[in-house]
């Protein structure tokens, strides 16, 4: 490793959230080093959606961008992966996949999440292109379609919903969870959303384009997309030694760091934003959220260099005073 080994603030993931509270840091005068392992979730999709003024722009050509910015005003990054990390003295020290050592005043957590896909041959292979997961990310570039949406987790139904908005031609299957009732069918029905049962075995690709779903019965349901509600899960088991763990997120989706309105966690010093904490948040959002943090963090350790100079102001007139009184004795013929 380069550069120095403590730093006022230590980023561990190199994202939107990441780079954009690094940035803010690094314009607040901070010491501040990212720390990005190079895994990020949007590496498959081939531009970023519903972010004002970069619009379509490739994922790995906005994190270029803005490594640059944060280099630009003196930031560190540097390619590893943090394995574990603990407290040192009034910071924190982090241990790296290749043995290296840093330590830190502050940690800020962007470390993003991890999608767990259901068990269907072909899913990952399309991941990001055909097989998407957020209609809002995904679903203009495949309106007009027949798509198809997997029953998975708890938002299956809801999903199949949203993606009539982009195309008209929607069919939901149930695949391994029960089949729609009650309201739930009715709305599904209501809005032309066909429901075809049975497990779905594998996904069908033809020139590298998804082109239907395979039933356990043999059936072939033709499809040009596939949504698909993962279940996602926070990359945190490095915080473990602090006692930070993911929770079940409410939405019943996966697991989060939990965090209050500003970012901070339960273990003093530890921030956490983008979506490691915000299942849903959108590239825009998540940046919002690490500028946030990164403001957040550098009001925290103003606020404790103003309380070591107020003490070490009042030490310092203290010792004054009784330097002078002692000196005045002294003049006065007073003993010590």
């Amino acid at each position: 490793m380069t550069g120095q080994d403590r730093y006022d603030v230590v980023v561990v993931g190199g994202g939107a959230a990441g780079l954009s509270g690094a940035l803010m840091l690094a314009r607040a005068r901070r010491s501040v080093l990212v720390i990005d392992a190079e895994r990020p979730r949007n590496a498959p999709a081939a531009g970023v959606h519903g972010l004002l003024g970069r619009e379509g722009v490739p994922p790995a050509e906005l994190l270029a961008t803005g490594r640059a910015e944060v280099r630009g005003y003196g930031g560190e990054i540097r390619t590893g992966e943090v394995v574990s990390a603990g407290t040192d003295g009034d910071g924190f020290r982090l241990t790296l996949a290749d043995g290296g050592t840093v330590r830190a005043r502050r940690l800020l957590v962007t470390t993003g999440l991890v999608d767990e896909l259901p068990a269907v041959p072909g899913l990952r292979e399309r991941w990001g292109r055909d097989v998407v997961h957020c209609p809002y990310c995904h679903g203009y570039e495949i309106r007009d379609r027949p798509i198809g949406v997997l029953g998975a987790g708890p938002m299956g139904t809801h999903l199949a919903q949203l993606f009539t908005q982009w195309s008209d031609d929607v069919t939901y299957f149930p695949h391994r969870q029960p089949a729609p009732t009650g309201e739930t069918a009715e709305a599904l029905a209501a809005l032309g959303v066909r429901v075809v049962p049975g497990e779905v075995v594998e996904v069908e690709v033809t020139d590298h384009r998804l082109t239907g779903l395979r039933l356990a019965d043999g059936t072939v349901v033709a499809r040009a997309a596939l949504a698909v509600p993962t279940r996602m899960v926070a990359r945190a088991g490095f915080l473990a030694d602090l006692g930070l763990r993911p929770v079940p997120h409410p939405s019943g989706a996966g697991e989060h760091l939990a965090v209050d309105a500003t970012g901070r966690t339960g273990v003093a010093g530890v921030w956490a934003a983008g979506n490691v904490t915000d299942l849903t948040a959108q590239v825009g959002a998540a940046a919002a959220a690490g500028a946030a943090a990164g403001a957040q963090i550098n009001a925290d350790l103003l606020a404790d260099r103003t309380r070591r100079a107020v003490a070490a102001s009042f030490a310092a007139s203290t010792e004054a005073a009784v330097t002078e009184r002692v000196l005045g004795d002294r003049r006065h013929g007073i003993p010590a």
